[in-house]
């Protein structure tokens, strides 16, 4: 098993072993208004972990935009995660949400972290137990985690631009293949649809089957097809919608072989809202 990821057969027997955090990173509400089919569910010991709510910026104009350093250990001590806490995340959407935690964890410098293959729903499928999330423990004894930024990890709308001319990064996007080639409209109603010039298009469903990652073999001709067998010519760069399912293809991208964390984290939106890519 890939490091980066656990199965839930694993899960279930470590689950109770001392130092292993369980977040639970399940979305109320995805931007295409997708929905879980275990609401209320949740594996027991696993703690909210709330993106929207206490992991973002909730003041910028984007989407998901990341918090400072400093809300974020915040929030993690909160959920009484200590700086050698080992973690793993899960959504009940499969694969979703949860591999955006992963890189927070790691733009954060905590690297012991994985994600659950599967999530909640392959979790339910092999017949292993579940709560309710309303009987979850609310309160716990303050963590010592200590947040450190990994910046280099963060590409900005002016480091995407000047890279159409550069080329240094490849730019992946996650989205739809309608939306990338703008031929589908985007959820947020007020965008139009396309892409960052000179990007390819990897769309995250491509690389996920029955709601796990697809093996590395498989990824690794997702990617090649993509980007015309350049695969290893050029440092890997992500962007999708709003920065959630970026995290996805990157977290396929280092089952497959090849880890590369940068990460547009106002990805379309904000590249759209800034060319006036916007509808009357």
């Amino acid at each position: 098993m890939n490091q980066q990821i656990v199965s839930v057969d694993w899960l279930h027997e470590n689950q109770y072993r001392e130092n292993l955090i369980i977040l639970d990173a399940s979305p109320k509400l995805t931007a295409s208004s997708k929905v879980s089919k275990h609401p209320g569910l949740t594996i027991a010991l696993a703690r909210p972990f709330r993106i929207k709510e206490n992991f973002s910026n909730t003041e910028s104009p984007y989407p998901n935009t990341i918090p400072s350093a400093e809300q974020f250990q915040r929030g993690c001590r909160e959920l009484g995660i200590n700086h050698d806490s080992e973690i793993v995340i899960f959504d009940n959407l499969g694969i979703y949400s949860s591999p955006r935690v992963w890189w927070l964890f790691n733009l954060m410098g905590h690297e012991n972290v994985k994600v659950l293959d599967g999530g909640l729903p392959k979790w339910i499928s092999n017949g292993y137990e579940t709560v309710a999330d309303a009987e979850l423990e609310k309160d716990y004894e303050e963590g010592n985690f200590k947040a450190t930024m990994q910046s280099e990890y963060l590409l900005s709308y002016d480091d995407i631009c000047a890279n159409i001319n550069t080329n240094e990064y490849l730019i992946i996007d996650a989205r739809s293949a309608g939306r990338y080639q703008g031929t589908a409209a985007e959820p947020r109603k007020t965008l139009q649809s396309g892409k960052i010039p000179n990007s390819a298009n990897v769309p995250y469903q491509t690389i996920l089957e029955d709601g796990k990652f697809k093996s590395a073999e498989e990824i690794r001709k997702i990617f090649a097809q993509a980007t015309n067998d350049k695969l290893h010519d050029l440092p890997l760069a992500y962007s999708c919608g709003s920065g959630m399912t970026a995290c996805i293809i990157m977290l396929a991208s280092e089952i497959a072989g090849q880890e590369s964390r940068y990460l547009f984290d106002g990805s379309w939106t904000e590249y759209a809202m800034r060319e006036g890519l916007v509808k009357d």
